[in-house]
């Protein structure tokens, strides 16, 4: 079975650090953005004018309301969970919809829509037993405009979406392990009104964890049926919060979903937020001084224009912020790397790069220390072990990879016929701009060892387009975790996922590895298939056709104010449990 993905970049989630202006008296938004979102009282309920002009340094007060706003700097193109497959798209739409199950602070599968499932002894059937106090958003596609109890076909026929060929969903392969009915449905049987049953090809441990990304989120067959294609505009769903506004590009608004089945330990119900206000600035340097203002509640993401204002060089907050916010840091499933195209069929003998001992070099050629410390405030971790990232089950700390050593660097150029260089042809990365100033330190570092390396520049989609056919020698290349199991990046590596047909951009090919990919998954037991991850990373280290650069983390700032603010490891943004005091 081969499970081919999205490959989300980098470039799509940009999640790391931001950086501040300077101290500012709360001031009236300017450029699109007009303070905080002003709110008038409507039969009990808050409704958003986005437009309505208005000044505020704290959250807004209208008869007890809260309004939680933060700004999306990339476009949000759908609001139907089909399409979310980056991080603009999945933000907005796990407010407004859940799935079977979800992902806790440790990247543990939960409970969400279904409150318990069953695994068979041969790992291939799951039975999924849903709640039975979950219902639809109040919308005028039900015939009485009140939202219908979810039942086992909305899940079955949410799931068949994504293999709707006329659809062409960008997460159809979510749905590649699960065996096929004879007239080509997924097989997903519903006996009763809150049983889903779910037959799998092969076993694959992971599953579970496939099941919580937004685009198996459930919805109702009502709406698309009333919308069809405006229902990427018009939204149903079960979550926490419910549509209530979108102007594209300018404003997008969630009101709290009164009906929402979840309930805190204590028994408060959720969420506690009465409406989410989403901006769309485009500049993120805009939207920071925004933030500084008093008008946003939330910043995320890196962006050289300001991160030295609001970090110290060893990623801390400035001294003159700590007052005012509090800064949300941990690690994020993605791996920053170089790769290295390595199939000796589709390349000339003299490529040197075929060469194992040459990769070893790169690798060992420059401080991965250094370019965090000075080219992002030391946000990420140096990828001192193998391609999986901190914070995924199977990765090894102690695993041995590589950390700077010119001189053992040179010692492997030396022994590849390559003395100091010598007669080793010039080399080219291909990056695109924001990636530049992490290349040409590289290009620094390597030119002491005798490496000489061009940089080529390139648009993000077209440097895409060059990897996902084979044409990218060496590339510059990140990889975002789609479900939390290691197996997700080693597929990158398996020779039968090479590109275009997969996401081995490296076409790497190794015997022993595609059988510990094999072996790996069909085993149950996570220890024995991390330990088997673990084997296949070493080898990774061993060929080097991708030279790891760092492991990546998130940073977040809000508010003194805003409380309950957390997140995980796939950078989700969760805010049933967020809450501002005034």
């Amino acid at each position: 079975m081969t499970m081919k993905r999205s490959g989300r970049s980098h470039d799509d989630f940009n999640p790391g650090i931001p950086a501040a202006g300077v101290r500012s008296a709360p001031s009236c938004g300017r450029g699109g953005v007009q303070g905080r979102p002003m709110a008038l009282m409507l039969a009990g309920w808050i409704w958003i004018l986005p437009f309505l002009p208005g000044c505020s340094s704290g959250p807004v007060r209208m008869e007890g309301k809260t309004v939680f706003r933060y700004n999306e700097a990339s476009n949000i193109t759908s609001l139907d969970p089909l399409y979310a497959r980056n991080q603009a798209n999945i933000w907005a739409v796990s407010q407004l919809f859940n799935s079977l199950v979800e992902l806790d602070e440790a990247l543990r599968v939960r409970p969400s829509l279904a409150r318990s499932w069953d695994i068979s002894e041969d790992g291939l059937t799951y039975t999924f037993h849903l709640r039975e106090d979950v219902y639809f958003h109040d919308d005028d596609c039900f015939p009485d405009g009140r939202g219908r109890r979810v039942v086992s076909s909305d899940v079955a026929f949410s799931l068949s979406r994504l293999i709707d060929p006329g659809l062409n969903a960008p997460g159809s392969w979510v749905m590649n392990p699960v065996d096929r009915l004879p007239d080509g449905g997924l097989h997903v049987l519903t006996p009763d009104d809150t049983t889903v049953v779910i037959r799998l090809r092969q076993v694959f441990p992971p599953f579970p964890g496939l099941l919580s990304m937004a685009y198996c989120s459930v919805v109702p067959r009502e709406a698309l049926e009333a919308y069809g294609q405006s229902f990427r505009q018009r939204p149903v769903g079960t979550g926490p919060f419910r549509f209530q506004y979108w102007k594209e590009n300018v404003k997008l608004v969630f009101l709290r979903n009164e009906r929402y089945f979840e309930r805190t330990a204590e028994g408060d119900v959720l969420p506690y937020l009465d409406a989410v206000a989403i901006s769309f600035i485009i500049d993120r340097q805009t939207a920071f001084l925004e933030f500084i203002k008093g008008n946003l509640d939330f910043l995320s993401g890196v962006d050289a224009s300001y991160k030295d204002e609001l970090l110290t060089p060893d990623g801390n907050l400035q001294a003159r912020y700590r007052d005012r916010f509090r800064m949300i840091r941990m690690p994020f499933l993605n791996t920053e790397y170089l790769g290295i195209l390595v199939d000796p069929t589709s390349l000339p003998n003299d490529w040197p790069l075929l060469e194992p001992v040459v990769r070893q070099a790169i690798n060992l050629g420059f401080d991965r220390e250094k370019m965090l410390r000075y080219l992002r405030n030391d946000i990420g971790l140096p990828a001192h072990a193998g391609f999986v990232p901190v914070g995924m089950p199977g990765f090894d700390q102690n695993e041995g990879g590589y950390r700077h050593d010119p001189a053992r660097a040179r010692e492997l150029l030396a022994e590849a016929g390559y003395p100091g260089g010598e007669g080793l042809p010039p080399l080219t990365l291909l990056t695109n701009q924001a990636y530049l100033d992490m290349a040409q330190y590289i290009q620094f570092e390597l030119a002491r060892i005798g490496i000489r390396l061009g940089i080529d520049v390139m648009p993000p989609a077209t440097l895409r387009e060059m990897m996902a056919k084979g044409e990218a020698r060496f590339f510059r290349g990140s990889w975002i975790a789609d479900y939390p199991d290691a197996e997700n990046y080693l597929a990158l590596f398996y020779s039968a996922n090479k590109s275009p047909a997969g996401p081995n951009y490296t076409h790497f090919s190794d015997p022993e590895f595609d059988r510990l990919y094999d072996e790996a998954r069909s085993v149950t037991d996570d220890s024995t298939r991390i330990g088997l991850y673990r084997r296949m990373d070493s080898i990774l280290i061993r060929q080097a056709p991708v030279v790891p650069l760092f492991y990546d983390e998130s940073v977040r700032f809000v508010p003194e104010g805003v409380r309950h603010m957390k997140n995980n490891p796939l950078n989700h943004l969760d805010l049933r449990r967020v809450q501002i005091d005034f």
